[in-house]
Parts: C-alpha cells; structure tokens; sequence
C-alpha cells in the first residue's frame, strides 16, 4: 500500500493508472501466488508498506482458527444447540449472519410475521408479551449472552423483543436451521439406501509378489513425482495393474512427504466400486510404488476432447458415480479436494471411478482444511480466499464438473488465474448458462455452487439431499450399484498382445509393504 509519493502502473509500455497514497496494488497476491502481469514505477519519491503473501496466508489462517474455536466454544454454551455433535455445529456458525441493534429497537414486533432464530452473543434483550390485541405488553423476561429467541410465522405473536442497550445477535433461517441440523440419523445412511460395497481382496494377496512379478505393457501418464504405468502379472497376463511409481529424490520436504503419506493411507481406507482401489505397496532406495486397479478407459477429460459436450443421460450416470464415491468419503470425514474430469476415470465396462487423490485430507476436531489447494477453475470461494474449507469444498467441485460435463468446456478458465480467481468470487448467480443446460440441470449447478457453503445443496444429509434433486429423477441407483446399467460408452480396451512389450521392472526382489505397515514410509 502507498502511504506517500505517486506511482504508475503500466502494462507492455502502456500507461494503466496511477497510484495515490492510500491505494493498495498487486494485493490479490496475498491471497494466491501469481506473476506480476505489470510494472509499476514511482513518478516521485515515495513509501510504501509491504507483506509477503506467505505471512499474510499464515496470518488469515491463524485468524480463521481462532475465529472458529471462538464461534464452536460459543455455540456449545446455547442450549438450543448444546447436544449437536461438532460437525453440525460446524455448519450452524457457517450459516449464521451477525445483527447489530439499538437500544429501543425492536427484533421480534408482535404482530410481524418472520421465521427466524435468534442467539444473543451480547448485550440485553427485553421479551414484552400481550394476552390479547387490547391489553399493553408487559415484560415477561431479560435474555442474556446465550439465550435464544424465535420468531413464529405460521400466527400473529403475542411477543415482542426490544434491545436493551447495544445488542448483538447471530441470525439464522428457521429452514436453514432445520437443513442443517435436521435428519442426523439419515445423514450416515448411505444416499442411494443399501448401496453396495464391492471390496476386491485385500493387500495380503500380493505379499508373496515383487515389482520383478510385473511386465509394463505402456506408460499411462506423468506426474509431479513421477510416473504411472500399466503392468500386469508375469504369470498372468490378464491381471492387469496402473503402477504408480514415486521418486523419492523429488519429496525431499516434510510438507511433499506427507501428502504422499496421506493419499496412501487415505486409499488404504477406502473400498468402493467407484473409487479407484489401492492393492499394495513396494519400495527400493530410489524409488515408493503404489499398485492400483487399473481403469484404462481412459478420462471424462479425454471423453470431453474427443465427444464434446456429453447428453443428460451420460453426465447423470458419471455424476451418480461420483456421488457414491463422495458419500465414501464424506462419511469418513475425507475431502477429496481435486474432483475434475482429469480424476474420473473409466474401467474396462464403462464404469466411472474417482482416483486423483494427492490433494485429500482427513479433516480433523474443526472439520476444517486450510491449504491452498486443487485445481483452478474448480476451487471454491473459500479455498481461494483462504478462509478454511470443508467437506462443501466437493459439493461446489462437483458444480463445475457437471457443468464442464455438459458444456464441454469449464464454466471458469482462461490463461491468467488472477481473472479465473476474480470470477470465480463473483459467484454464478448472474451468469448466463448456455441452452445446451437443461433448466433442472442448471439448477443443480447453482444450488452446489453458492458462495457460501453453508448454502450449498447436500447441508442437511450430505450426499442424500443430491440424489433427490429432481435432475436425478428416474435414475436407476439400484442398477448403477449391481452393475447391472449400461454405461453411456464402451470403452475400445485393447488385449495385452496389442500394448507391445516394454522393458521389464527392476528384477530385484522388492517385499511388499503391508497396506498396515509404516514402514513404506521410511528412509525418504
């Protein structure tokens, strides 16, 4: 910020604007790392204050830790909300709204229809009460810090609320309340009633196996740290695996080294038909390797380049998948983070299943995340913002795969991630959704993507509340469960004979890790 002089900002030798005290410049950095796209130049002597990003993000996290343990420490001492778990009251201070009054101001009227609740964080409110339109109000109490109030819309109310002194209180919508609080018990079934899990055999079956069991057949893709390749077994061809191969020399950092350690440990818990399954892990001085299901169907990204803008029907039964794999998830508490197309990919039937997972995060006691992560153009508001993230952080990801899935292209993109960011804080409300969108499907997109997540579709029972929007009328769950649908594209697999042969892996003997053991995670 310029505290005195005069500076000018210019672009390619263009003159942009000039700078007068009091003006900040370049501060979307302290949100985000970016390029500076200008120069800027002081026409005269000047002083300036200065703050590294990096200091400001450790700044607004602390502030956003402390602001919640505030807000929870707070919400456990109201009765009305004393009994919810953690979680819920999580979702409650997200979705409550700060209101300043007056001494003398009325907050409850008798007589005016409202259907709000109120908790008193502080100050004093007077409850004057009337038997009857005749008589005057007399009071009938003095709330306190922590005292509830509720205004009543389905009858005219014999109560008033009058501030005594300057009050403060925290607002919220009666349904919203009920949305976000109501239907615990619900909210832990499985959104699809019954889903069924279909666990493949655990890591134990490969303990007798060392990478020399595997012929590579192709490389699949490459990575920050390293690179995946489809193998299978020597003694039987078609038992086929994605090798993920990670080099140790390149997660020389504490931060690298555990986000390598959680995707594992993340994948060791999850079994689902619709999440990519991690069988087993190896390593050697050089290298971690991860043995994955193999999906070589390819991606919702590939699918989109060469099919463009996918039917109704085809986006349901990938986003259905989606849904199941984010109820797995969800019910242990783990955001995945980085969902995109890129992360969907396509077994050998058609089927669709969600890998990607460097970026997911058990949350923890908060229920909040606070890295800066995920890709641009799917990372929510506050993601960006660094305010702390939790599980609505998908809900919104899922919003703009749907519409990329259905568009073709992504709703936010472009070359300079300062404008992707800018829009993306904008919100959608006020954009224009193609006509390719079908009205219901649109409405989806907007109920996933508020700004605020405590908005979003999917507060009261998670997933559940998704799979009952009316875009997913008729869907047959049960037959996505059972396998028995036919997927919207058949993949053209080719057989082995058709890969080629390529070099064999190192023909050491390499133990495999145990999925329980800790010992993969060694000698980095």
């Amino acid at each position: 910020m310029l505290t005195e002089g005069k500076l000018e900002a210019s672009r390619a030798g263009q003159r942009l604007h000039i700078i007068e005290p009091g003006m900040m410049f370049e501060e979307q950095a302290l949100i985000h790392n970016h390029t500076c796209s200008s120069t800027v130049t002081a026409l005269v002597n000047s002083r300036l204050w200065v703050m590294e990003g990096q200091v400001f993000q450790r700044i607004m996290q602390r502030n956003g830790l402390a602001a919640i343990t505030q807000s929870l420490h707070f919400l456990r001492s109201v009765a009305l909300l004393c009994e919810f778990p953690e979680d819920v009251l999580m979702k409650v201070s997200d979705a409550l709204e700060e209101s300043q009054y007056s001494n003398g101001d009325y907050i409850i009227q008798n007589g005016n229809p409202g259907d709000k609740i109120f908790i008193l964080s502080q100050g004093q409110v007077k409850v004057l009460e009337k038997h009857s339109a005749s008589e005057e109000s007399i009071m009938a109490s003095v709330l306190t810090r922590g005292d509830c109030f509720v205004e009543r819309g389905d009858d005219e109310r014999t109560m008033s609320a009058l501030a005594a002194g300057d009050v403060t209180c925290l607002v919220i919508d009666r349904e919203v309340f009920k949305k976000v609080t109501g239907g615990l018990d619900d909210a832990r079934e499985n959104p699809t009633n019954k889903a069924r899990l279909k666990a493949d055999e655990d890591g134990s079956a490969f303990g007798e196996t060392s990478l020399c069991s595997f012929q590579v057949l192709c490389n699949l893709e490459e990575g920050q740290y390293g690179h995946t390749q489809l193998v299978h077994l020597k003694s039987d061809s078609s038992c086929k695996f994605a090798l993920k191969t990670i080099r140790k020399q390149v997660i020389q950092s504490p931060g690298q080294r555990e986000r390598i350690r959680a995707e594992k440990h993340i994948l060791m818990d999850l079994q689902s038909p619709f999440i990519v399954r991690l069988h087993c892990t190896y390593k050697d001085d050089r290298c971690l390797y991860m043995l994955m299901e193999a999906c070589e169907g390819g991606d919702l990204w590939n699918l989109l380049r060469e099919r463009g803008p996918l039917e109704d029907d085809a986006v349901r039964f990938y986003a259905a998948s989606v849904l199941e794999a984010l109820h797995v998830l969800h019910t242990k508490d783990i955001v995945h983070r980085d969902l995109k197309p890129e992360n969907v990919l396509l077994d050998q039937r058609g089927y669709a299943k969600l890998t990607g997972f460097g970026c997911a995060k058990k949350l923890g006691s908060l229920h909040r995340a606070w890295s800066f992560c995920g890709s641009v153009g799917y990372q929510p508001p506050e993601v960006i913002l660094h305010q702390g993230h939790g599980l609505s952080a998908d809900l919104w990801a899922l919003g703009m795969l749907l519409y990329e899935l259905l568009n073709g292209s992504p709703l936010f993109s472009g070359s300079e991630q300062l404008k992707v960011y800018t829009a993306v804080l904008k919100g959608i409300d006020e954009l224009e959704f193609p006509k390719t969108i079908s009205r219901t499907a649109a409405h989806l997109i907007k109920s996933l993507c508020r700004l605020n997540p405590s908005e979003r579709l999917g507060q009261r029972s998670g997933v559940k509340d998704i799979c009952k929007h009316v875009w997913f009328e008729g869907f047959d769950w049960e037959g996505l469960q059972k396998d028995t649908m036919t997927p919207p594209v058949i993949p053209n697999v080719p057989c082995v004979s058709d890969h080629g042969r390529s070099s064999l892996l190192p023909e050491t003997h390499i133990e495999a890790a145990p999925l329980d053991d800790s010992g993969w995670d060694v000698d980095f």
